[in-house]
């Protein structure tokens, strides 16, 4: 078995720190909210076996050496982490696999550079215009995403961490209601939430999405293609059928955003955190399609 190790480097200002494991052509694992890299912990010892060297970054604002005065969490800038990233492991391209939030810095690196990206995978939140019609229109996709709007507001910052970010454990009981969720990975989450001003960077996620004077202007040339232009790239898309977050419905359809080869799939049994509520389904998913 590879071990793992743990690894730290300088991007844009920032401290990224990693874990790592494997040896081979980079695989890049990013995590989305609320979680951590240990997210993909199935998905580095596969894919590690499968000749890898697989990085599971923090995503920037989720240590608090990665905080940096002034910096924007827009997708396009964190895909500008993702090259950067890349470039500073010294790789010249890798597989870049996102979940949730980190689909966003996914999607958004393979715009602005595809040869960087050999293949793309992603779970949980689809590409296009999709999610900005469900949350106009399916009412069923406008109350499961309450949080996005709740978060907005100064209460965010008092509810979450209440009684030991007991919100952090009911949105993973909302969102995997069929997950047999480990006590000690949900603590590893809710850790890592607890240090110093990574709440307030994981909310500002949520924040700049929805207030564009919070962005950057540096990116707006990618960020504007984010969700319009069609992804070259080829992708594979993962989504659990029992997502309490995101609904499967809102994934339809989204294959016409990509010219290059595209699959999805939908793993039966599993909730957002599909890729470790049903690793082993999601794994052969993505080795067979890299394949």
């Amino acid at each position: 078995m590879n071990a793992r190790r743990q690894g730290s480097v300088r991007i844009r200002g920032a401290e990224i720190a990693y874990l790592e494991q494997g040896t081979g052509p980079l695989f890049l694992c990013l995590h989305g909210f609320p979680d951590c890299p240990r997210s993909f912990r199935f998905q580095m010892n596969a894919f590690a076996e499968a000749g890898y060297c697989v990085v599971a970054p923090y995503m920037r604002g989720y240590t608090p050496d990665s905080i940096v005065d002034g910096q924007s969490y827009q997708p396009a800038a964190l895909g500008a982490d993702v090259l950067a990233l890349i470039e500073a492991l010294g790789y010249e391209r890798a597989v870049v696999c996102g979940h949730d939030w980190g689909t966003a810095a996914a999607y958004a690196a393979a715009l602005e550079r595809p040869e960087m990206v050999s293949s793309l995978i992603t779970a949980s939140v689809p590409y296009g215009p999709g999610m900005v019609r469900a949350l106009i229109g399916n009412p069923r996709q406008q109350r499961r995403s309450w949080y996005v709007f709740f978060f907005q507001t100064p209460l965010a910052d008092i509810a979450v961490p209440l009684d030991d970010f007991a919100f952090i454990e009911g949105l993973w009981r909302d969102w995997s209601p069929t997950a047999d969720i480990d006590m000690h990975e949900l603590r590893e989450v809710q850790n890592t939430l607890s240090e110093p001003g990574v709440l307030g960077a994981a909310l500002a996620y949520y924040r700049t999405a929805m207030n564009p004077a919070l962005r950057d202007p540096a990116f707006d040339a990618t960020e504007h293609r984010i969700g319009v232009d069609a992804i070259t790239v080829p992708t594979l898309y993962v989504h659990g059928r029992d997502d309490g977050c995101i609904g499967v419905e809102v994934s339809e359809g989204m294959e016409s955003m990509f010219t290059g080869r595209f699959r999805r799939v939908v793993i039966d049994g599993a909730g957002h955190f599909v890729h470790w509520e049903r690793p082993a389904e999601f794994n052969r998913a993505v080795l067979e399609f890299l394949s």
